[in-house]
């Protein structure tokens, strides 16, 4: 089995490099998707949050109001930090369940947002980085996301810089251009990942 912990900043595209790796045969470990999870109504992980927040994180169905509390935490790196500290061991325990579901010689992908930020880079065989320029970052949000562009340079500025992110990867997927330009530079990183993991699983 290979390891790899793909990431990226938000709006890089690391989503469509993760559909293109799920489309070649990659196994995915979608943290952002496990986060979501976790913190659903009637689990433990809601509970934290709700004692941590306040109830005026909830919806008026008791669901989590996840625009809300974006708004609080990412613009304060204390109140971030405690969501952290609720959310990621959780998603750690979910994500190690799934890993050991996988077969021997699978290629499992990781997909973190915050691998850089939280140390997590030397869990992984590979690291797999989706960079793209601060400006494509910020025209894709605005464009594409709708997102107005003091919020886009908040989520922006809470996350890694680029140079932080490039300084742990083992290797570099350039989305800074058109989409047809990625499907080739992902189907060559999946061949030399799928290699490595049939050898990894012949070893034995």
């Amino acid at each position: 089995m290979l390891t790899v912990g793909l990431t990226g900043g938000i709006g890089a595209g690391k989503s469509e490099v993760s559909r293109l790796l799920v489309s070649y045969g990659a196994v995915l470990i979608d943290s952002d998707k496990i986060a979501r999870e976790v913190v659903e109504p009637g689990t433990p992980g809601l509970a934290a949050v709700v004692d941590a927040f306040g109830p005026d994180v909830l919806t008026p169905d008791g669901a989590l109001d996840r625009a809300r509390l974006g708004a609080i935490v990412f613009a304060d790196a204390d109140r971030l930090a405690t969501l952290n500290a609720i959310v990621h061991p959780l998603v750690r325990a979910r994500s190690a369940e799934l890993q050991a579901a996988a077969a021997p010689d699978a290629v499992v992908v990781h997909d973190v947002p915050l691998l850089t930020e939280n140390g997590l880079a030397p869990l992984y065989d590979v690291v797999v980085v989706v960079d793209a320029s601060p400006e494509t970052q910020m025209d894709r949000l605005v464009r594409l996301r709708g997102m107005a562009e003091d919020e886009a340079r908040a989520r922006m500025a809470a996350q890694a810089t680029r140079e932080q992110r490039l300084a742990v990867a083992d290797v570099v997927i350039d989305n800074d251009g058109p989409l047809e330009a990625l499907e080739p530079q992902v189907r060559k990183v999946w061949e030399e990942l799928s290699a490595r993991a049939s050898r990894d699983a012949a070893r034995g």
